[in-house]
C-alpha cells in the first residue's frame, strides 16, 4: 500500500486547515490562538477553513473548565470548529462516572481540573474522597458532559489524518481502534513507513514540533512550556506557529 510523504501532502482544495495541539487547561493560550487564526482568516479570506483541536482539553493546566466553555462557544458559533477526543478528556468522563483514586484523572492532572470547577478532590481519606467526587459531579455542567461525550476520534481532510495520539501501523486509517487513536505511543512513534495519509497528532509532548515524513506532532506541552502550537495547511503550503503565555 503506497503512502503519502509530508512534503507531497496537500490539503483539500479551497479549505485552509488549522490543527491545534494539546491545550491542557490553558484557556488563555487557546483564546489567543483563536484570535490569531481568525485574524488570518479575516485578512487572507480563504474560500473555506476548519480549525481542528486534537484533544486533551483538561487536566494539568489551571482552567480546564474555561477551556471547555470556550470550545463549546466556538463550536456553537461556527460548525467549522472541530474538537477531537484525547485520553485525558475520556479519562475525565470515566472519573465522573466511576471515580478511581489511582486512575489517570487522579494521578495525572485531574486535581487541577477539579479545582477549576471549585472542588478539591481529597485522596487521603476514602469518605472525603467520595464526598469530593460527588461534589465534582454536581459542579460539572451537563453541557460540559455532553461536549466530552460528543467528541469525535479522528478527522480526514485532503492528504491529512487528524487524531490525538496516533495510529496503529498496518491497520487502515478507516479501521483504527479508538483506544489507539487516543493512547498509542511507541508502536506509532517508532514507525518510519508512510501511512495512507500524513498523521497530525499530539499526546506525546516534545520540546519542538516534530515534522517527519509520515507524521507531525504539535504537542508542545502548553501547560509547562507556555507554548501552544498549531499546524496550518493551505493546499501544498504547510507551516507551524505557536502562541506563548
Amino acid at each position: 500500500m503506497s503512502g503519502i510523504h509530508f512534503e507531497e501532502a496537500r490539503g483539500p482544495d479551497g479549505i485552509r486547515l488549522y490543527a491545534i495541539g494539546d491545550v491542557h487547561g490553558c484557556r488563555d493560550h487557546l483564546a489567543e490562538m483563536h484570535r490569531l487564526i481568525h485574524a488570518e482568516i479575516i485578512s487572507d479570506k480563504p474560500a473555506d477553513w476548519r480549525i481542528i483541536h486534537l484533544g486533551d482539553y483538561v487536566d494539568r493546566g489551571p482552567d480546564s473548565r474555561g477551556v471547555i466553555d470556550f470550545l463549546i462557544g466556538a463550536m456553537q458559533a461556527d460548525d467549522r470548529v472541530l474538537a477531537l477526543a484525547g485520553n485525558h478528556d475520556v479519562g475525565f468522563l470515566e472519573f465522573l462516572a466511576e471515580p478511581d483514586p489511582y486512575g489517570l484523572f487522579a494521578r495525572y492532572g485531574g486535581l487541577e481540573t477539579a479545582r477549576s470547577y471549585g472542588v478539591e478532590i481529597d485522596l487521603a481519606d476514602a469518605d472525603r474522597f467520595r464526598e469530593s467526587c460527588a461534589a465534582l459531579a454536581e459542579a460539572v455542567p451537563p453541557a460540559h458532559v455532553a461536549f466530552l461525550r460528543g467528541l469525535g476520534f479522528s478527522a480526514t481532510f485532503g492528504d491529512f489524518f487528524f487524531c490525538h495520539a496516533g495510529v496503529r501501523p498496518g491497520t487502515s486509517l478507516d479501521r483504527q481502534d479508538t483506544q489507539d487513536l487516543i493512547w498509542i505511543r511507541d508502536t506509532f512513534l517508532n514507525h518510519s513507513g508512510l501511512f495512507e495519509k500524513v498523521v497530525v497528532h499530539g499526546h506525546t509532548p516534545v520540546l519542538a514540533p516534530e515534522v517527519l515524513a509520515n507524521r507531525v506532532n504539535v504537542d508542545s506541552a502548553a501547560f509547562q512550556s507556555g507554548r501552544l502550537t498549531a499546524l496550518a495547511i493551505d493546499g501544498a503550503q504547510k507551516r507551524l506557529f505557536a502562541v506563548k503565555g
